[in-house]
């Protein structure tokens, strides 16, 4: 797996976070506060989101985010918690998909063969034939120590992905109200240069942040949900047999 990529995925995950923009704004009917977080501009929901959303021990990250290397899109669908524990799945450039789980000391992955192809540009068919009939389909595990596992492990810290989110002055501005999958929720707009974000902030419970769709004229939009917050992260050790790469690099 490309370094870039799991640099990339951490990126996207600050990039919700930092945000500056250029006005705020209030909902009001007759001079007069109304509806959900009466009274707060954009900013200030914005800045309350961020602080729930730093202060949970768990959360789910689903979407699309720009890959700067391969200037394509990384899918990405991952469950992660402060304990550095994460499982989930990713895919890059919809070539083939990689399961993940971090668990302890020790980062399990599992390639299609379509991804490992797609990952050996540059190899002889000689080595992309070794790697696929070695790897394919099959669970293969790297203790913590080396650094492309050490750049995994990383992304499956909560608190490095979401590291300075919770320092941020907001000026978003207030838009209407939404539903995101069953939760309703307030749209706020951000607008950096020719960059523009659209935040979606839970109005029920805590207000998390649930969703944030951006767009750039130089990069591919980035979509990501936010879901399963203080939930338990299924990060299991897989059953079965499992190769062991940090074994055969020895």
């Amino acid at each position: 797996m490309r370094r870039t990529a799991i640099a990339a995925l951490c990126l996207a995950a600050a990039a919700t976070a930092g945000l500056t923009g250029c006005h705020s704004g209030q909902d009001k009917a007759d001079g007069k506060p109304k509806g959900p977080f009466a009274g707060l501009s954009g900013g200030q929901i914005a800045d309350r989101a961020l602080k729930a959303t730093t202060g949970a021990s768990s959360l789910r990250m689903k979407g699309d985010v720009a890959d700067d290397g391969s200037k394509g899109t990384i899918a990405l669908d991952m469950a992660l918690n402060k304990k550095g524990e994460c499982a989930g799945t990713m895919s890059m450039g919809g070539q083939g998909k990689a399961d993940l789980v971090k668990t302890g000391d020790t980062v399990y992955m599992k390639y299609d063969e379509a991804f490992l192809r797609a990952q050996s540009d540059g190899e002889s068919k000689a080595d992309t034939d070794a790697a696929v009939g070695m790897l394919a389909g099959k669970w293969a595990k790297m203790a913590v120590k080396g650094q492309d596992a050490k750049d995994i492990a990383g992304f499956c810290d909560l608190d490095s992905v979401l590291a300075g989110a919770d320092d941020v002055s907001s000026d978003a501005t207030r838009g209407r109200t939404a539903t995101v999958d069953g939760t309703p929720a307030i749209v706020l707009h951000e607008k950096d240069g020719k960059d523009r974000y659209t935040l979606y902030v839970a109005t029920e419970g805590k207000p998390y942040l649930l969703r944030v769709d951006s767009s750039s004229g130089a990069k591919e939009p980035v979509h990501l949900s936010f879901t399963d917050y203080e939930k338990p992260v299924p990060a299991r050790k897989p059953a079965g047999k499992v190769v062991d790469l940090d074994a055969l690099g020895g």
